[in-house]
């Protein structure tokens, strides 16, 4: 067992004088079943392919994509598992200071839009060589999609980049069947017909059923059209009831195929099943670099795929679908076995879930059948009456692996949804989960509390949450532990005023809650929030959405969030103000901040120096103590912190004056 060739000698050493299919990625090499090209690699392998992989080439240098030669089969181009421009920036659209998949975390490894610029420079190095493109940057910018970074409609990726057909979706049924054909001798340009792929045509007229969405010149024109088009693309993401779509442009379709049916568990097992390296290519390790995307999933399991909760800001319906599969116990477990031995493998598992971790089957018996309901879906507003809410087999799962010799501890991380949870009549699985699965602080991600943008978010509300929260509060004190609840918290999303973070801000104050991690709205290709954002309009209903987009405006909900940070509270205070909120600056319980010169004369009419008096326990920077442990820690240190850092401040200019 060995790694894919990345050279020409290494090719070579294995007896070929060429590959199948060249491999282009912009991540490192990382021989591990998380990343989709060396997923797909071996996957061409196992079915007798060979395949020569070339990891962030020297996208300048036209020689960097010829090091197999020309592949008798195809380029296959992947941008990464990530898609490049959230990879290199932040939401305040600044370059990000570290790539987690590349080798030691450098940046600049990869070009922007990856994918583009590999497919053009393969197109001019081999003009006739079929280029099929994938991946996470291929799938969701299949048709024309916001950009948020350039702040334009962008057109398909399909045309920017020149390829020859996108594979969509998680991939490995289409790319198998492609390779097939192109063995046989068939055209590239005559594979049109591929479930989970999308093509360029002259002429629609013999594709079947075939909806033909608006031109991409009228949506780029008009906001409310593009906002129709994104509905009907949403409601062609299921693969029994889709239909194909088609986008016009100047003299040529792009036509989006019928999603591929999802893996079946047999089928997901003996993806599974094969054996890879999992670790980064040795020529990462003789440099003495790693690449760190590998230390979270190393140890990680993945049980299932697809996604049934359809919150707004996600692109999993158009990337894995809402169908939800799940491999066999047999497979996960043999899994877990091999773990243990590895040497660096110290009893932990880090996860065993997926999109959402408690989703291992299809939420009701009618979408195995009929697919999933265009119409409505599964848990929001409320929990569909048709849902099948039972844990009885994920329960199983985790109790035989926790059972496993080696095996100290089994985490799950990858997101509980706790209105399904709370949606099951049975305690079960909050009980397995609170004794066995949480270290200390479980994270959750309610998101907001305020109903208004939940309801824009595609979330439970904020009664669903709290409810949870006292669930999990009543659980812990039953089993006689000590675990904290620990809130994902989104700022800036699209139906959130002043009022509504105010009403935020108010929530973590009265629960003396601190959060240090708070996202900002990130407008990524393909999901209704991000539609939400750029036309101000929501696809579902057609009605009008406010949409924050001014960077102080953004700024301030951020802060009030965050409001205890010594850093936020001017933007804080002119948040209040601006809201018309000025009863939460002032001493009071229920109050965010303190008046900074109300405080310093406070101090005098105590006979103190402001210097001298110690912080209070809710003195606008810390806060009181939280219950939770971790919690009480991260309060404490900003507390600490922010109170320490002023009292410095205000020593140092009394003696300047003295």
């Amino acid at each position: 067992m060995d790694f894919m060739p990345v050279t020409a000698e290494e090719m070579r050493q294995r007896g070929l004088d060429g590959v199948d299919f060249v491999l282009v990625t912009g991540d490192a090499y990382v021989d591990h079943i998380s990343f989709g090209a060396a997923l797909i690699g071996r996957l061409l392998e196992k079915r007798g392919y060979s395949v020569g992989v070339i990891a962030q080439p020297e996208w300048n240098r036209l020689d960097s994509f010829g090091v197999f030669g020309r592949p008798k089969l195809a380029f296959l181009v992947t941008g990464g598992n990530i898609d490049p421009m959230v990879n290199h920036y932040s939401v305040a659209k600044k370059r990000r200071q570290k790539d987690s998949y590349s080798p030691g975390g450098q940046i600049g490894l990869r070009p922007d839009r990856a994918t583009i610029v590999y497919c053009n420079k393969i197109k001019q190095l081999y003009p006739n060589v079929p280029v099929i493109t994938g991946g996470i940057e291929a799938s969701l910018r299949r048709l024309a999609h916001y950009d948020y970074i350039s702040d334009k409609l962008r057109r398909s990726i399909l045309l920017e980049s020149g390829c020859d057909i996108i594979v969509y979706g998680m991939g490995e049924r289409q790319i198998c069947k492609i390779a097939e054909r192109l063995k046989n001798g068939e055209k590239i340009t005559d594979i049109r017909d591929e479930p989970g792929t999308v093509f360029k045509t002259n002429d629609i007229t013999d594709i079947k059923n075939c909806i033909e969405l608006p031109s991409y010149a009228v949506v780029y024109k008009n906001k409310a059209l593009y906002a129709e088009s994104f509905k009907l693309q949403y409601e062609n993401t299921d693969w029994i009831t889709a239909v194909p779509l088609a986008e016009k442009y100047e003299g040529i379709y792009v036509v989006q195929n019928v999603p591929a049916k999802p893996l079946s568990e047999r089928e997901l097992d003996e993806v599974y099943s094969m054996k890879l390296m999992n670790a980064p290519h040795r020529m990462y390790s003789d440099k003495g670099l790693g690449v760190p995307a590998i230390e979270e999933v190393k140890f990680s399991i993945a049980s299932s795929r697809g996604c049934f909760g359809s919150c707004n800001f996600c692109a999993l319906t158009f990337h894995q679908g809402r169908t939800v599969t799940s491999r066999s116990h047999k497979s996960i477990i043999e899994e877990a076995v091999r773990f243990t031995n590895e040497p660096d493998f110290k009893g932990y598992i880090h996860d065993v879930g997926g999109p959402t971790a408690n989703f291992r089957k299809a939420a009701c018996k009618k979408q195995i059948e009929s697919g999933v309901c265009n119409n409505k879906r599964c848990l929001f507003p409320a929990p569909c009456k048709n849902l099948d809410s039972d844990h009885s087999d994920y329960i199983k799962l985790l109790k035989s692996l926790r059972e496993l010799p080696g095996i100290k501890k089994v985490f799950i991380r990858s997101g509980i949804r706790y209105d399904y949870l709370l949606s099951d009549k049975k305690s079960d699985f909050l009980e397995q989960l609170t004794k066995y699965h949480v270290s200390g602080q479980l994270k959750i991600a309610p998101e907001h509390v305020s109903d208004d943008v939940l309801r824009m978010m595609g979330k439970p509300g904020r009664s669903v949450y709290e409810d949870f929260v006292a669930k999990f509060a009543n659980m812990n004190n039953r089993l006689g532990m000590e675990q904290y609840v620990v809130p994902y918290l989104m700022s800036s999303h699209p139906g959130s005023t002043l009022k509504s973070a105010i009403e935020l801000a108010e929530f973590l104050h009265e629960r003396k809650m601190n959060p240090e991690q708070v996202q900002d709205f990130y407008p990524t290709p393909a999901t209704v929030s991000t539609c939400m954002y750029y036309t101000g309009i929501d696809p579902e209903t057609g009605k009008e959405v406010y949409v924050p987009k001014n960077p102080h405006e953004k700024a301030m909900q951020r802060a009030l969030i965050q409001y205890r940070l010594p850093q936020n509270y001017e933007l804080v205070k002119e948040a209040l103000t601006k809201a018309g909120r000025d009863d939460l600056i002032g001493f009071g319980a229920k109050c965010l901040i303190r008046p900074r010169k109300a405080q310093g004369r406070q101090f005098a009419r105590q006979g103190e120096k402001p210097w001298q008096k110690k912080a209070p326990e809710s003195d606008g920077l810390g806060g009181k103590k939280t219950q939770g442990a971790g919690q009480r820690g991260e309060e404490r240190g900003i507390r600490d912190n922010g109170f320490k850092t002023k009292k410095k401040t205000i020593r140092n200019v009394h003696k300047k004056k003295h």
